[in-house]
């Protein structure tokens, strides 16, 4: 598929309303826009449906920023926040800031309401890198999102400043 191509099919995919609700609804909408279905992905996915529920707001009604740690190999965590929240940065309401999560963090994700500001900050800890690399070589992905939508202790929460 060119880039173009892949451009306007994600554009397209975009524009309708996220309504994936099984795990291989998720999985086949994430390998679709993403390319491909790591552990990663449903890390953003279950971060961004979190965020849905605490803000209580629906699709498109929230802004994300996301800030990718200096272990990261990839800021692939907010293309599974994009799915489940459908912000995007062709609405401006989806950035990748220029800065670095804190150091010791994976990522560091804001949350907030398009309307109200209120919001919530999702910070992962750089010590589930090797757990997220485990899951990457050992599991398909359907084993993939259930290890994630299981892991205890996956990010903190707490009111975005």
């Amino acid at each position: 598929m060119s880039a173009r191509a892949a451009l306007c099919s994600a554009v397209i995919l975009l524009s309708l309303p996220a309504r994936a609700e099984t795990p291989t609804e998720w999985i086949d909408l994430g390998a679709r826009v993403h390319g491909a279905f790591g552990a990663f992905i449903p890390i953003g996915i279950r971060i961004g449906l979190d965020a849905k529920e605490r803000i209580k707001a629906e699709a498109r009604e929230l802004a994300v920023t996301y800030y990718t740690g200096e272990k990261a190999p990839c800021p692939c965590i907010v293309d599974g926040v994009m799915l489940a929240t459908q912000a995007s940065p062709g609405q401006g309401t989806l950035q990748v800031a220029a800065e670095k999560a804190p150091p010791g963090l994976l990522a560091v994700v804001i949350v907030r309401d398009r309307k109200s500001g209120a919001g919530v900050r999702y910070s992962i800890s750089d010590e589930w890198m090797a757990k997220i690399a485990d899951w990457n070589k050992a599991l398909d992905p359907a084993g993939r999102y259930a290890a994630v939508m299981a892991a205890p202790g996956l990010f903190d929460v707490a009111a975005a400043p």
